[in-house]
């Protein structure tokens, strides 16, 4: 059972698709709390979703359950910032999770999408990889720019270079990783806007 991962941040639409069917995925599921984009019109959803079914694969919408965006006022610090530990615990996420491991149980082959290029940088690696990864041993498959994959387990290893954790004496090995993924979030997840 593999659960793939796939951003499209400035990729011709010929070439997503083939991606996909390199590694026989039939099954997008779109995480994005908005399913728009007005700088890749191809992946707007109902454009997307025509494509996707003219090339015979399937679209679902999970970006209510598993996108990185709440409208609970709880779910964000008194910064304004989305704060990920606690959308894990909506049952909305959890019944997105059951909804992707009830895909995958049926033969499905599913990738989660989302419009970044690097799975470092999302929360499709950030929130629902570290999720799965941690809390339901599914080791998620992200396809990298070039459509090589990255697994959950390697990003981790990434994110401790990224963050230049490697040589931080005060560190355990295993700590190294909470504090990469710590970091990280400070640095790329959704902030509110500030109202002027």
């Amino acid at each position: 059972m593999t659960l793939f991962s796939i951003g499209y941040a400035t990729k011709p639409l010929e070439e997503f698709l083939k991606q996909l069917g390199h590694y026989n995925i039939d099954v997008i599921a779109d995480i994005r709390s908005v399913p728009y984009s007005s700088a890749f019109h191809d992946y707007t959803r109902e454009p997307l979703q025509r494509i996707l079914k003219a090339n015979e694969l399937h679209y679902v919408y999970l970006g209510k359950e598993l996108g990185p965006r709440s409208s609970d006022p709880g779910h964000y610090d008194e910064t304004g910032q989305v704060q990920f530990d606690r959308l894990r615990l909506r049952p909305d996420f959890l019944s997105g999770i059951d909804r992707l491991r009830n895909g995958l149980s049926k033969g499905h082959n599913v990738a989660l999408m989302c419009a970044e290029k690097d799975a470092a940088f999302c929360h499709r690696s950030l929130l629902v990889g570290y999720h799965l990864l941690h809390e339901q041993n599914l080791d998620v498959q992200h396809l990298t720019f070039s459509g090589e994959l990255e697994s959950q387990t390697e990003l981790e290893k990434r994110l401790i270079s990224i963050r230049q954790l490697e040589q931080d004496l005060f560190l355990a090995e295993g700590e190294q990783a909470a504090e990469a993924y710590r970091q990280q979030l400070i640095k790329h997840s959704y902030r509110k806007p500030v109202a002027t």
